[in-house]
């Protein structure tokens, strides 16, 4: 009987406890301040990606499909040759075989493509690959940041900007009489504002040309953006002794 009194009692307690704390008002928050800092960093794009593409047409699916894959053999023997790892990778891209239909709504032939991509740091290994495929012509061209360049940037602009971060909550905790501050909570944001520029080509669909000489290309630039934003909470100066 004493036991059951004493959980009822505790029962009686907790709800009590969660009762006050439910119609306390919240305080509101004092000598917080919100803000942010960033900082950017341009870095040369060192990762090239040359997409080399064919189409075909043709009355029969099946004929139409043996020459899409003929054209991407033969450009595939041709590119494996030249591939290194982390230089130049070889991979295949769209395959593609749809219906063509006549102005009676129906099938009068088959259309097809298919894409090869040429995909490295080793600029000169991937362009001059591009050169000399003969089955295949250039489709476009597109330059990034490759991981490792990606990651070190993005470390050395999040320092920049944490520091700045730092920097800025010092001034502002002192601007307003305060002793220093403490960090309440921070949000970092990456952002990659890459911009390529058009390739240097003439007539480079020309197989003829091709195969003179490599695909002129010039990489362009990308900035990685880091931002930071949050909130400090400002203590106030040291009591005097």
């Amino acid at each position: 009987m004493p036991t059951t009194k004493l959980i009822a009692a505790c029962a009686l307690a907790v709800c009590a406890t969660g009762l006050f704390a439910q119609n306390m008002p919240n305080e509101p928050l004092k000598n917080v301040a919100q803000l942010s800092a960033s900082s950017s960093v341009e870095v040369q794009q060192d990762l090239l990606s040359i997409s080399m593409t064919t189409s075909r047409d043709g009355p029969d699916a099946g004929t139409v499909q043996t020459q899409l894959k003929q054209a991407l053999d033969a450009a595939l023997t041709q590119a494996r040759q030249a591939a290194l790892p982390g230089l130049m990778d070889v991979r295949t891209g769209n395959f593609s075989l749809y219906p063509r239909y006549g102005k009676d709504g129906k099938i009068n032939g088959w259309q097809g493509l298919t894409e090869l991509v040429l995909e490295g740091k080793d600029f000169p290994r991937i362009t001059g690959t591009a050169g000399k495929i003969q089955s295949l012509t250039l489709g476009s061209v597109s330059f990034a940041l490759s991981r490792e360049q990606r990651a070190k940037v993005e470390g050395e602009a999040q320092a920049q900007a944490i520091e700045r971060f730092k920097a800025r909550a010092g001034e502002i905790s002192s601007a307003f009489g305060f002793g220093g501050y403490a960090l309440r909570e921070v949000s970092i944001n990456v952002n990659d504002q890459g911009f390529t520029p058009r390739p240097r080509m003439v007539a480079m669909s020309a197989k003829s040309d091709m195969a003179e000489s490599a695909v002129p290309v010039e990489a362009g630039k990308s900035t990685v953006l880091v931002n930071v934003s949050g909130s400090v909470q400002m203590l106030p100066l040291p009591a005097r002794p």
